[in-house]
């Protein structure tokens, strides 16, 4: 087997449940710190950081990950252990195998590829997280929050998310939507079913506005976000007695939305939607992320090219899918582009990513390396 396989075996062994890092940056680190990189862990609260460097002069390029997962599921609907790595009919099995520990030692051998033949002309940086698949408060935000507070700028960072839809090659990030969740609590007055008159029923109070929200126009969209939209994730309501009027019902909702709307004025429409149905309410918000685009088609263009070499394919630029680290990192001006495996088990049970997968990532890789070991990246 190939030492991008070896290594992705040795992460899945360590049982990384987010916000626990359970030894995979100290693993990273050793093989780094090997390659010559000065590599300092950033602990806030319960996260572990990896920031590693190589390199004196020129622009920085980071290579971006994470080695916490989230939480196996039922254990008996897994085929195999989901902490022992297992390989059946091509495919390495175990969680965190497509997202994203997979990525994360092809970015690693990638590098020790490419340093083994070449002269490095720029930096080269990793910046790996325990806090992606958590609130995502102390990991990559806090990161950032600390170089920028030294004065330490990245110039273009690769970040591993499964990006790829069908087959390897087929989709690269260059942006994506900005989420925010809601949850409204819609107060009535419990009482037995048989006397409505003196109740009041949260659920039929809300329907209404519920279907307003739902079938709302928030925007259009633009040439490179697709419209926003809202989903209802979790209702609850009631005593489990099927006589009882509830007294209250709590509605979960989130909505992805494009640049052409921001969470104030997501937060205004549906206040005054709410406002309009006249029934009691309380709202709690939560903004995850803002939107970002990477605008400057220089890095896509450089990562697309290295791909369309390496694999053959010509990939998509897309700004779908959910929220990841490279929000926190995009603002600073960098210019982020994601590029990892195929999507379709991440976050299920028997996740998994093909062999060839992996091997054919770490040339993708080290392609991008090579791409930028070159005179034109050497003065930034």
């Amino acid at each position: 087997m190939s030492a991008t396989f070896e290594l992705a075996a040795d992460l899945i062994r360590l049982p990384s449940v987010t916000p626990e890092d359970a030894g995979c940056q100290e693993l990273l680190r050793a093989r780094l710190e090997a390659l010559g990189f000065t590599c300092e862990t950033m602990q806030f609260g319960e996260v572990t950081n990896l920031w590693a460097t190589l390199g004196d002069s020129g622009p920085l390029l980071v290579f971006a990950g994470h080695t916490d997962v989230v939480p196996p599921g039922p254990r008996r609907q897994w085929h195999s252990d989901p902490f022992e790595p297992e390989v059946r009919d091509g495919k390495l099995y175990g969680r965190g195998a497509a997202d994203m520990k997979g990525a994360v030692a092809a970015m690693v051998t990638a590098a020790e590829d490419f340093l083994a033949d070449n002269i490095l002309k720029h930096r080269l940086g990793y910046l790996i997280t325990s806090d992606e698949e958590g609130p995502a408060v102390d990991g990559t935000a806090r990161v950032m929050d600390e170089l920028q507070r030294r004065g330490e700028k990245i110039d273009y960072c690769l970040v591993g998310e499964p990006s790829c839809v069908e087959r390897l090659g087929d989709t690269v990030k260059i942006g994506r939507r900005g989420s925010i969740n809601g949850l409204l609590t819609v107060k009535g007055l419990q009482g037995h079913v048989a006397y409505p008159q003196q109740s009041v029923n949260p659920i039929h109070e809300a329907l209404p506005a519920l279907t307003r929200l739902i079938e709302e126009e928030w925007d259009r969209g633009n040439a490179s976000f697709p419209p926003t939209c809202l989903q209802i994730s979790n209702i609850n309501a009631g005593t489990g007695a099927d006589n009882v009027i509830p007294g209250t019902l709590e509605v979960q909702f989130n909505l992805r939305y494009s640049p052409e709307i921001d969470a104030d004025r997501i937060r205004e429409r549906v206040a005054q939607l709410l406002d309009a149905a006249g029934f009691e309410y309380e709202i709690d918000w939560h903004e995850s992320g803002q939107p970002f685009l990477t605008e400057s088609r220089e890095f896509a263009d450089q990562v697309a090219a290295c791909i369309e070499q390496e694999l053959g394919v010509v990939p998509e630029r897309s700004t779908s899918g959910g929220t990841s680290d490279g929000r926190f990192i995009a603002p600073t001006g960098t210019q982020v582009v994601e590029f990892g495996p195929c999507n379709e088990s991440i976050h299920r049970v028997n996740e998994n990513v093909a062999l060839d997968e992996l091997d054919a990532l770490a040339g993708v890789y080290r392609r991008i390396m090579e791409s930028f070991n070159t005179d034109r990246h050497r003065s930034g």
